[in-house]
Order: C-alpha cells, then sequence, then structure tokens
C-alpha cells in the first residue's frame, strides 16, 4: 500500500522524515530488548551501559518527533488521512520510547540477578522464549509500518494473547518455587520483575500495530477482539 502523495512537496519531505526517525527508534528498541536479555545471561556490565545509553537516544529521538508532529500541525493542518499519519506516528513513538524504558529495567535487573550460574535461576529459559515472542512482534509491527500493509497485524495480536499467557506461566511457577524452596525468593521476584516488562514490551508493540490500522483504515480497533480486527483490516 501506498502512502499518499500531496501537493506539497515540503509536506511529504517532513512525513518521510517522520517515518524514518520512527524506523530509527524501533531498530533501537529491538536492540535493546536483545542486548537486555542477554545481559540477564552473561551478567555482563557493558551490555546494561549500553542499554541506558540507547534509552537516552531513545527520549531524544522521541522529543524530536513530538517537535515535529507539533510543526507540521501547526503548519500544515493536516486532515483526514494525512491526520490520522500524523497521530499514528506521534503515538507510535511514544509506545517505542517506552519499550526502551521496559528493556532497561531489564537490564538493570541482571544486576540483581548476576551471582551464580544465571541458566539455573528459576524462569530464565522461559523469560528468553518470552523475549524471542515479543521481538518477532515489534519486528512484524515495525515491518507492518514501513510496508503500509496491514496483513500482519492480526497475528500480532495473537501473540500478544500468547505472551500474556507465558507471563502467567511463569508467574504460577515462580510461585510455586518460592512456596517450595524459600531461598529462591529473592531471584524469582527479579524475574518476575523481567516477565514484567517484557509483557509490557508486548503490549506496545501490539499497539503499533494497531495504529496503523486506525491509519489506514481509519477504524480504531483497540481493545477489541482479534476477530474485530481482522474485519477491520478486510473492510474498506
Amino acid at each position: 500500500m501506498q502512502s499518499p502523495s500531496h501537493t506539497s512537496k515540503e509536506f511529504d519531505a517532513e512525513l518521510e522524515l517522520l517515518r524514518r526517525q520512527i524506523l530509527t527508534m524501533g531498530g533501537i528498541a529491538e536492540q535493546q530488548i536483545r542486548y537486555s536479555v542477554e545481559a540477564l545471561r552473561t551478567g555482563d556490565p557493558k551490555l546494561v551501559t549500553r542499554v541506558a545509553a540507547e534509552e537516552l537516544r531513545m527520549n531524544e529521538l522521541e522529543r524530536k518527533v513530538d517537535e515535529l508532529v507539533a510543526s507540521v500541525i501547526a503548519r500544515r493542518n493536516p486532515t483526514a488521512g494525512d491526520l490520522r499519519m500524523v497521530m499514528a506516528i506521534l503515538k507510535t513513538g511514544t509506545d517505542l520510547e517506552r519499550i526502551g524504558d521496559e528493556a532497561k529495567k531489564i537490564a538493570l535487573a541482571s544486576r540483581s540477578l548476576s551471582t551464580g550460574d544465571r541458566l539455573r535461576h528459576p524462569g530464565y529459559a522461559e523469560i528468553a522464549q518470552v523475549a524471542a515472542v515479543v521481538v518477532e512482534m515489534l519486528q512484524r509491527s515495525l515491518d507492518a509500518f514501513a510496508r503500509l500493509d496491514l496483513v500482519d497485524t492480526p497475528e500480532i495480536v495473537r501473540l500478544d494473547d500468547e505472551v500474556d499467557d507465558r507471563f502467567r506461566a511463569i508467574l504460577r511457577q515462580l510461585l510455586t518455587y518460592m512456596i517450595e524452596d524459600p531461598r529462591t525468593i529473592s531471584p524469582a521476584l527479579e524475574t518476575i520483575f523481567v516477565a514484567k516488562a517484557l509483557e509490557r514490551i508486548g503490549d506496545h508493540a501490539k499497539n503499533i500495530s494497531e495504529y496503523l490500522i486506525y491509519m489506514i483504515k481509519g477504524k480504531d480497533v483497540r481493545h477489541l477482539p482479534v476477530a474485530a480486527l481482522e474485519e477491520a483490516v478486510r473492510g474498506g
């Protein structure tokens, strides 16, 4: 699907700049998740520092997106599809910045889990599996945004349901560990903290795909079941 053309080439250039900034933020967010989960596995303090530094970069990019969006609205007075695009970009930037925040939380948690064999910490294997799913969700959401293509959006929402199910399973598992062996309480609580951060990242990735539907179809599908979302994607 092609983005709409405009009589103003300057307007087109501004929208393209916004699009590029969002994709840059998305690439940083994806890398932050990977680094933070690797920090959990290895305890490498350099990875924690890298995630924190990228979080500062994300904050600056979000400010730039906000400023350009405000400028475009004030000077171009966009309407209909153009306005939806600008607003979807604004919201997407916010969700990407929040993904960076959650990745930083995970990286910082690796410091508390830095003793002993990390691979034996309760729930680590499951955490790695959830991380792989949320990275896939983010990749697919960003690919859809880059192509302005809605074909993947229902599956992204289904993956978010999978992440939610995995989070609940991790929670049950870790509660059992804590009851059976009080020595696991501290690492188990930290692992729950990490799992919740990943679950929130999944929510943000899902949001991005839903904004795209609003941008292209003009339909707000937030909080709707997958069937309603699929109908919105199929509809004209």
